[in-house]
This record gives C-alpha cells, structure tokens and sequence, in this order.
C-alpha cells in the first residue's frame, strides 16, 4: 500500500491546533490530530448539501449563498454547477493556508473554481459574517466540523447553540435555509433547531455518491412570513 506524506501543516487561527494536509498517491485528506476532518475520496455528503440548497431556493433570482468552510471544495463546486449566472457564492474559510493548498497542491481538485465571477473567499470566522447579517442569505451552508458535537475548535460551539441559531436565523431571507453537516445524528441538535424557530428536515447523505458511510445534513428553513 502507498503510505501517507505529509504535505504541509497549518495552524488553526486562534485555537493552536494543527491541521496537516496528507497525499496517497492521487488521494488527499486534510487531518487535525488523529481525526480525519476530509477526504478526496469521499465527496457525496458535501456536494449533497449544495443541491439540497438548489432544490429549495434555486428559483430564486440572485441568489446569495454562504458556505462556511472550504475544504476540499466539494460544495463549493457542487453549487457552482447547481446554479446560475446571477448566484452569488460567500466561501468563508478560517486557515489561510486551506485557500493556499487550493491554489496549490489541490489545484487539480479544486480547479477554477476560487476563479468563478460568482465566488467570493472571506479569509476569517464564518460566524462573523452570520452575526452581521440581516435577511442577507437565501441559504447559509456550514461544514466546518465533524457536526455540532464534534468540533474541530471551541470557538464553533457559539454557532450551534441558541445565540448562533437565532443569527443564522436572522441572517436568512424569509423562507432561506441553513444547513448544517454532521458526520452523526444528533437528537438535541434537531431539537435546539427547532426551537429556534425553524421548520426542520434531518437527511442522510452517504459519503461516497450512493455508498460508504452515512452523514447527516439538517435542512432548517426560516419561516416565509
């Protein structure tokens, strides 16, 4: 078997973890400790989130869409072939060395896609463009840890709890969607999510186009009225 090379290491703004950036052959995974956080091989769950988006705000002119995390660019690209010319797409990743490696080494895997008219790259805290909206998104799209349990920095947790639930809320436009990736379900989360006022769908996505592993993804709609 090829064994794994370490390409180069990162740190997480603010929290001191480390991320390392790992190559077998043609497969790339992006690592913080001994925990897996993405992998090139494993792509189905993270572009479901963008046609799930797609296929409830993709009639919309105009549309404005904010991803929380690049990674691996498989949202990203997944929405970009979803939707139209007039689609604006807010990419908002913390590591700056993340876009680095899309530029580079992941070059082939992300293409031209950071180069789209419609992308925008915020280099900082998806929260903070979540908290200084106001009916600004028609769908806010957050892969940024392993799930709402699972976080990859403490920082995220006020994403999840009741004060950043009720901003994502405010951040959408009537009738926008938040979604949020889970590697797990997570009964409390659906739960809390509901009590922030949304209507709540929990679908299973698996990792691998049809196969492997099963993810969760909660659709939260903020009411139309």
């Amino acid at each position: 078997m090829i064994p794994w090379e370490q390409l180069d290491t990162a740190t997480v703004p603010g929290d001191g973890v480390d991320l390392r950036l790992m190559r077998r052959g043609t497969e790339y995974s992006i690592m913080a400790g001994p925990i897996e956080l993405m992998n090139s091989r494993l792509s189905g769950s993270e572009e479901a989130m963008a046609t799930l988006a797609f296929d409830r705000i993709g009639q919309r002119a105009g549309a404005r869409i904010l991803i929380g995390g690049l990674g691996l660019g498989f949202t990203l690209r997944a929405a970009l072939a979803a939707f139209g010319p007039d689609a604006r797409i807010i990419v908002a990743e913390l590591v700056p060395a993340v876009v680095a490696w899309a530029r580079g080494p992941l070059g082939g895997l992300h293409g031209d896609s950071l180069d789209d008219p419609r992308v925008e790259i915020f280099q900082g805290d998806v929260g903070a463009l979540i908290r200084e909206a106001d009916s600004v998104y028609d769908a806010v799209l957050l892969d940024v840890d392993n799930g709402p349990g699972g976080l990859s920095r403490k920082g995220n947790d006020s994403l999840y709890d009741q004060g950043g639930l009720a901003a994502a809320r405010r951040a959408l436009r009537p009738g926008g969607v938040l979604e949020v990736w889970s590697s797990t379900r997570d009964s409390d989360f659906t739960r809390r999510l509901g009590r922030a006022g949304y209507a709540v769908e929990e679908v299973g996505a698996r990792a691998h186009k049809g196969r492997g592993a099963r993810h969760v993804i909660w659709i939260a709609t903020r009411p139309a009225v």
